[in-house]
């Protein structure tokens, strides 16, 4: 009989499997709800890619509580990398719409999984190209810690310890066309 060899991921239990991850998404809602009280003027910017989705479910989560439409939007961060030339291959480059205007606003970026930081620091610099809002904040779903910047998150779905050689892959259905789990896996 002929074995199969399973990717790894597919192999490991899942740190998170859909329910935890929606559990921890709708507790991201009721934070951001808490600690902004003018809904209305909050926008969700997701990083390509895992980023867009977990913002599009935490405004869904946010309209199912509250009754309110908060806006969403996509914040690509290809060409503000700081590791941009240094590459061996270019980035894929994608799209960045916002709701405008941004003044006066709270805008929320959302990503997947925050490590070194550089990428929530790449995001910052996009943001500039669209105006200034009146504040910044960052929603991860996990926070793998290893920081190389002082970035910290204000939403965070997981805490999730790791060491360097391991690497935290996040699948999302709608992404990936695969079931929604986290998983740790050995580099």
């Amino acid at each position: 009989m002929k074995q199969v060899k399973q990717k790894a991921s597919a192999a490991a239990a899942p740190i998170m499997d859909a329910e935890a991850i929606r559990r921890a998404l709708q507790r991201i809602a009721h934070e951001i709800i808490e600690r902004n009280p003018r809904l209305t003027h909050v926008v969700l910017a997701g990083i390509p890619s895992r980023g867009v989705e977990i913002a599009h479910r935490i405004a869904a989560f946010i309209h199912a509580i509250e009754k309110i439409n908060i806006e969403t939007g996509v914040i690509d961060v290809a060409m503000h990398r700081d590791d941009v030339g240094t590459r061996s291959e270019l980035p894929i480059v994608r799209e960045s719409k916002l709701p405008l205007p941004l003044e006066e606003r709270t805008l929320i970026v959302v990503d997947d999984v925050l490590y070194t930081g550089r990428t929530v620091r790449a995001a910052m610099d996009a943001i500039n190209s669209f105006g200034r809002p009146a504040r910044i904040q960052l929603a991860v779903l996990i926070d793998r810690g290893h920081r190389e910047l002082p970035i910290r998150p204000d939403y965070v779905g997981k805490n999730l310890p790791t060491s360097g050689g391991e690497k935290v892959r996040v699948r999302l259905e709608q992404t990936d066309r695969e079931p929604d789990a986290v998983w740790l896996e050995k580099q």
